[in-house]
C-alpha cells in the first residue's frame, strides 16, 4: 500500500474543501487463473479471493456512494457481491461492460506454461512493441483507447467534462458526487491516468501496481477555472490480513 503524504498545507486544505467528486476504484480479489495446471478463462475467485471480497465490503460498509458499478467479468462481480448484497443491489443493473479488463487470448483448458510463455515473450519486447499486446488477444493500444473513450462518455454523462486546456482541468456540473467502480488492474490503472491527465504507456499495470481487493481513491478539487483530480490513495490494502495480501 502506498500511503499519501501531504506535501504542504495547501494540498491538505484543497482536498478537505466542501464537496469534491470522489472516484473509488476497487480491484477484484484473487482469481483462480489456473486449475489442475490448466489455464482458466474468465476465472472465479479463489477461497482467499472471496475472503478479500468480504473485507472490501466491510471496509466500505459505512461509506455512501451515489453510484456503484462493476465490470462484467466473473472475478469482479464476485468481488462486489458481498457489498451489493448488503445494499440490496442487483448485479445485472450495476454492470458497465466497458470496465472489462484487456481481453486475453483464449487459453482455457491449455497448460499453464502456454500463458507463462506468452507473458514472458511480451516482457522481452522493446517498449513500443508492448502496444501490440499478447498474440491473439486485444491490442494494448485498442484497450487503452476503449477505456479512455468510454471513461470520457461515462463522466460526461455525469457532468464532468474536460476543458479546452493543455492541462487536466475539468468542468463539473455536480462537484459533490461519489462513485465506486469495481474492476481490474489494467482498467483501474488506465482510469487513474485518464483522470490525472497522464500520457499512457503500454505497461499501466506496472506503473500503478494494484493489489487484489485494493482500494484506490481520487478526489477533485477546485482551481480558478475548473477542477482537477488528485490521487489520495493508491492500492490501499490495510483492510486485508497480511496473509491475504496478494497481487
Amino acid at each position: 500500500m502506498v500511503s499519501f503524504r501531504w506535501p504542504n498545507r495547501w494540498s491538505r486544505r484543497a482536498i478537505d474543501q466542501d464537496g469534491g467528486v470522489e472516484i473509488v476504484l476497487v480491484r477484484h480479489g484473487e482469481p483462480e487463473w489456473v486449475r489442475d495446471d490448466l489455464n482458466v478463462d474468465n476465472p472465479p475467485l479463489t477461497s482467499r479471493g472471496r475472503r478479500q471480497a468480504d473485507r472490501v465490503a466491510a471496509a466500505l460498509r459505512d461509506e455512501e456512494f451515489d453510484e456503484i458499478w462493476v465490470s462484467p467479468l466473473i472475478r469482479a462481480r464476485e468481488t462486489v457481491t458481498p457489498l451489493a448484497d448488503e445494499r440490496g443491489l442487483n448485479l445485472d443493473t450495476i454492470t458497465q461492460d466497458w470496465l472489462e479488463e484487456i481481453r486475453n487470448p483464449v487459453w482455457h483448458g491449455t497448460p499453464r506454461e502456454r500463458a507463462d510463455a506468452a507473458y514472458a515473450e511480451e516482457r522481452r519486447r522493446p517498449a513500443e512493441g508492448r502496444w501490440e499486446g499478447l498474440d491473439g488477444g486485444e491490442r494494448v493500444r485498442d484497450f487503452v483507447d476503449r477505456i479512455h473513450t468510454n471513461a470520457s462518455l461515462f463522466f460526461e454523462e455525469r457532468g464532468v467534462r474536460p476543458t479546452p486546456h493543455s492541462l487536466p482541468v475539468w468542468q463539473m456540473s455536480d462537484s459533490r458526487r461519489r462513485i465506486l467502480l469495481v474492476a481490474h488492474a489494467g482498467t483501474n490503472s488506465v482510469l487513474i491516468g485518464h483522470l490525472l491527465g497522464l500520457n499512457t504507456t503500454p505497461w499501466e499495470w506496472e506503473r500503478f501496481v494494484l493489489g487484489h481487493a485494493s482500494i484506490s481513491r481520487l478526489v477533485s478539487y477546485e482551481l480558478g477555472d475548473g477542477h482537477t483530480f488528485g490521487l489520495v490513495r493508491l492500492s490501499d490494502v490495510e483492510h486485508l490480513d497480511r496473509g491475504d495480501r496478494t497481487f
